[in-house]
């Protein structure tokens, strides 16, 4: 088996962050409710296949390039490290994940982890 990373995406400018903040208060805690019940099964259906559960990441996020440092919004949510035979396998785990179904997810996207080139 091969190892990849998930990477939720979240931005607050998506068509999914936007519905999400027109539900009133009672509507997004019956989304999260019904949202945590929903990851919980998901969880247990791929217990064998997480690696790492990496949980939720910050809003902000210290861009670091030529330019030196700066804080700005995130377009990540969180991140979880599974264990798939194929790329295609391990995007088939995340298809209607609560992420995007009952949370204001956009997406989520597999990157296969590579080996290290030794030189």
């Amino acid at each position: 088996m091969r190892t990849y990373l998930a990477i939720f995406t979240c931005a607050e400018n998506s068509e999914a962050h936007q519905k999400w903040m027109k539900l009133g208060s009672h509507e997004q805690a019956e989304c999260m409710r019904l949202g945590e019940a929903a990851k919980h099964d998901w969880e247990l259906k791929y217990k064998d296949r997480i690696v790492f559960d990496g949980g939720p990441v910050s809003e902000k996020t210290h861009k670091v390039d030529n330019s030196g440092v700066r804080e700005v919004p995130s377009q990540l949510g969180a991140f979880m490290v599974v264990r798939a035979e194929s790329a295609a396998e391990a995007a088939q785990m995340f298809v209607k994940h609560p992420h995007f179904a009952n949370f204001p997810g956009d997406a989520v996207e597999i990157l296969e982890r590579l080996p290290t080139p030794r030189g």
